[in-house]
């Protein structure tokens, strides 16, 4: 079993910056894909970020050079810098990997969660 957990939501203002985190732990042989993902209230959930383990990235043009996603291989941690915090930011922040198991050739996992208010 493979979970993901994040951690790093918060309240900040407009213009502001908070760091997420989402740490993954189970029976890992490997991690693929990594990204987060966004649900504003009444709305469906959609591509923030996204870091393959080769480092190459990819954003939604929303967020484009204002927030940056990262990993550190050696830990199965993801994190998500974001910086210049706009109200239309807030959101429910999920983590999602596909990740490889002794039992699964390769699956997709969701975190729990984590809540990022900006208020204006």
């Amino acid at each position: 079993q493979v979970q993901l957990v994040e951690s790093g939501g918060g309240l900040v203002q407009a213009g502001g910056s908070l760091r997420l985190s989402c740490s993954a732990s189970g029976s890992i042989l490997s991690i693929n894909r990594m990204g987060w993902y966004r649900q504003p209230p009444g709305k469906q959930r959609d591509l923030v970020a996204v870091i393959t383990s080769g480092g190459t990235t990819n954003y939604a043009d929303s967020v484009k050079g204002r927030f940056t996603i990262s990993r550190d291989n050696a830990k199965n941690t993801l994190y998500l810098q974001m910086n210049s915090l706009k109200p239309e930011d807030t959101a429910v922040y999920y983590c999602n990997a596909f990740v490889v198991t002794p039992s699964v050739l390769g699956g997709d996992y969701w975190g729990q969660g984590t809540q990022v208010t900006v208020s204006s």
